[in-house]
C-alpha cells in the first residue's frame, strides 16, 4: 500500500510563503482563496518568547470528517490516503467546510477576478467553472503525482511527480513521500525527530506532520497546548466565525425542528381529541419552509438530487430521506384522518429532529456543534417549540383554552429537561474547551436557555394552570428562547476550531517551548 504524507521541519521553515504562491500558479485558485498558506505564531511572554511559521491546508485525513458528512459522496479518499472532490457530484452545501477542523475547504459562489471587473487574460485561461459554487481544496497534486508515477518519476523525489508547494520550498522545510515505505525521507524524518499533529486529539489521522525538535523519536505524547484567550498577533490563527452556513441555515434548524415537534404533539394529541389538523399542516409548511431555506443556500442548487446518494454515512442525506417520508405520511394523515399514518408521520419527524442533531455533532470543525451534549439539547429544544406552537394554536384554532391546558403538564417537563440538557452541554463545553467567542455569544442575551428566561417559563406556565391567560404567553416565550438558541448556535457561535501548535519547535540553537491554542479559554 501507498500513504501519502507531507512532513514540514518547523526549524527550518523561513515563512516566505513561496509554497503559497507555487501553490496559486498550480492549481489557478481564485483570489482570496489559499489551499496552502503558511501561519506565523509567537508564543510565550517577553523575554521567553518563541516563533514559528507553520504551513497548513488540507490535512488528507486517515479518517477526513468531509467524507463522513458529504451528502453527495462527492467526497471520496483514494487508496493512497489523497482526498479529493468530484466538481460534478458536489452541490455546494458546505457540509464539509464545517466538518473540517483545519479550515481546508472553500466554496467560491461567483467568479472573481484579482483586480476586479473583467478577469486578465492569464486568469480567463485557467479557469475552471466546474469549481463555482461547490467545495475546493488541496488534492496534493494529485495530477502531477498520477503522471510521475506513470512516467517513472517518484514522487517526492522527483520535482514533477511532488506537489507544487513541496518542490518550490526553499528552505528544504517540506518533505513529500510514502509513509508505508520505511525507506522514504518522511519515514526516516519521522522516525528520527520529534513531531506532531495538528489537532490530532480529534481522531483525524492528518496526513501531515510537524517536527518540533530534531533528534530522537518521540517518547511521550504531547502535553496539551495552553490556551490562550486572547493572544496578541495571532488573528489569523485564531478560531473565526464560520461562514459557509448563514440565516438560512439557522432557519432550517428552527422550522425544521419546531415543525417535526408540533406534529409529534398535535398526532399524540390526536389520539385522545379531534385530530387539529391546521396545527399539522402548519408543521408540514414549517419543515418544507426550513429545507426551502437549505436548497437556497447551496452553491448549486438544481443538483439538489444528489443529496441523496449517501445515506451510508451522512447525516444530511438521512436528513433528507427522513423528510420524505414525513411528508409523505403527513399528508395521507391530514387527508385521510387516518392515525396510522399521522403516527408514523411524527415517527419520522422525530427521526428528522434526531439527525438534525447529528448534522452538528458530526461537523468536528465548529467546537459548539460537536460536544456530545448537542443531540438531547437540540432534540429537547425542537420538542419544547413544538409543544409550545401547539398550545399556542390550541387555543386559536383548536377546541379553547381545554386543550391547551391539557398539554400543559407536558410542557413544564420538556422545558425543564430542555434546561437540563443546556446545563449538561454547556457544562461540558466548558470544561473542554471552546473559543472564546463561542462562549461569549451563546451566553448573550435575554432570551438564552440560561436559568432566568427558563424561570419565567416555568413561572407562567405554573401560573396559567388558574389563569390561563398566562398560556400563550409563557409557551411564546418558550418557543423565543428556543429560536433564538439556534439561531445563535448556528451564525453567532459558531466559531471555528482555528489552527493550534502542539509545540513550538527549536529553532536553530534554542530550545523547544510549550504550544499554544490561540482563542480558547476554559469557561
Amino acid at each position: 500500500m501507498t500513504r501519502w504524507a507531507i512532513v514540514a521541519d518547523l526549524n527550518l521553515c523561513v515563512g516566505c510563503q513561496t509554497c503559497t504562491a507555487a501553490c496559486k500558479h498550480a492549481n489557478a485558485t481564485a483570489p482570496g482563496v489559499q489551499w496552502r498558506k503558511v501561519l506565523d505564531f509567537e508564543a510565550g511572554v517577553y523575554p521567553d518568547v518563541a516563533r514559528a511559521f507553520i504551513p497548513v491546508g488540507c490535512m488528507h485525513c486517515e479518517d477526513p470528517p468531509c467524507l463522513d458528512v458529504c451528502p453527495t459522496t462527492a467526497t471520496r479518499k483514494r487508496d493512497d490516503g489523497i482526498v479529493t472532490i468530484d466538481y460534478d457530484l458536489c452541490i455546494g452545501c458546505a457540509y464539509c467546510a464545517v466538518a473540517c477542523p483545519y479550515q481546508a475547504r472553500t466554496r467560491v459562489d461567483h467568479r472573481v477576478a484579482a483586480y476586479g471587473g473583467k478577469a486578465m487574460r492569464p486568469e480567463a485561461l485557467r479557469e475552471d467553472p466546474k469549481r463555482i459554487g461547490v467545495a475546493q481544496k488541496c488534492t496534493f497534486c494529485a495530477g502531477r503525482i498520477d503522471f510521475g508515477r506513470d512516467n517513472g518519476l517518484t514522487p517526492g523525489i522527483d520535482p514533477d511527480a511532488t506537489p507544487a508547494c513541496v518542490s518550490s520550498c526553499i528552505a528544504s522545510a517540506l518533505h513529500f513521500g510514502d509513509l508505508d515505505d520505511p525507506d522514504s525521507t518522511v519515514s526516516a524524518l519521522l522516525a528520527g525527530n520529534r513531531h506532531f499533529r495538528m489537532h490530532e486529539d480529534l481522531g483525524t489521522g492528518p496526513g501531515f506532520y510537524y517536527l518540533w525538535e530534531r533528534g530522537g523519536a518521540d517518547s511521550a505524547p504531547l502535553a496539551p497546548a495552553p490556551m490562550v484567550a486572547e493572544p496578541a498577533g495571532l488573528a489569523a490563527a485564531s478560531p473565526e466565525l464560520q461562514k459557509s452556513w448563514d440565516w438560512r441555515a439557522a432557519i432550517n434548524f428552527i422550522a425544521g425542528g419546531t415543525g417535526a415537534g408540533l406534529f409529534a404533539a398535535t398526532a399524540l394529541a390526536g389520539l385522545f381529541a379531534p385530530f387539529l389538523w391546521p396545527a399539522a399542516v402548519v408543521a408540514l409548511a414549517l419543515v418544507a419552509a426550513g429545507l426551502f431555506f437549505v436548497w437556497l443556500e447551496i452553491g448549486r442548487p438544481w443538483r439538489f438530487i444528489n443529496v441523496y446518494f449517501h445515506v451510508r454515512r451522512s447525516w444530511m442525506t438521512r436528513e433528507a430521506l427522513a423528510a420524505l417520508a414525513f411528508f409523505g405520511f403527513g399528508a395521507a394523515g391530514i387527508w385521510f384522518l387516518s392515525p396510522a399514518a399521522w403516527l408514523s408521520a411524527a415517527a419520522f419527524g422525530l427521526v428528522f429532529l434526531y439527525c438534525q442533531a447529528m448534522i452538528l455533532r458530526a461537523a468536528k470543525g465548529i467546537p459548539a456543534w460537536r460536544q456530545a451534549g448537542i443531540v438531547p439539547l437540540i432534540i429537547a429544544t425542537g420538542l419544547v417549540e413544538g409543544v409550545a406552537l401547539f398550545a399556542i394554536l390550541a387555543v386559536f384554532v383548536g377546541s379553547g383554552p381545554s386543550m391547551a391546558r391539557g398539554v400543559l403538564p407536558v410542557l413544564i417537563a420538556l422545558v425543564a429537561a430542555r434546561y437540563g440538557a443546556w446545563r449538561r452541554y454547556r457544562g461540558a463545553l466548558g470544561r473542554d474547551g471552546a473559543p472564546v467567542h463561542a462562549f461569549k455569544a451563546l451566553d448573550r442575551g435575554l432570551l438564552t436557555l440560561c436559568a432566568p428566561a427558563q424561570l419565567a417559563i416555568l413561572a407562567l406556565l405554573a401560573v396559567a394552570f388558574v389563569a390561563p391567560v398566562f398560556l400563550s404567553a409563557g409557551a411564546a416565550l418558550a418557543l423565543a428562547t428556543g429560536w433564538f438558541f439556534k439561531f445563535t448556535l448556528i451564525t453567532r457561535a459558531a466559531f471555528n476550531q482555528g489552527y493550534g501548535v502542539a509545540r513550538m519547535p527549536a529553532r536553530g540553537a534554542g530550545m523547544s517551548s510549550p504550544g499554544i491554542k490561540p482563542g480558547w479559554m476554559v469557561s
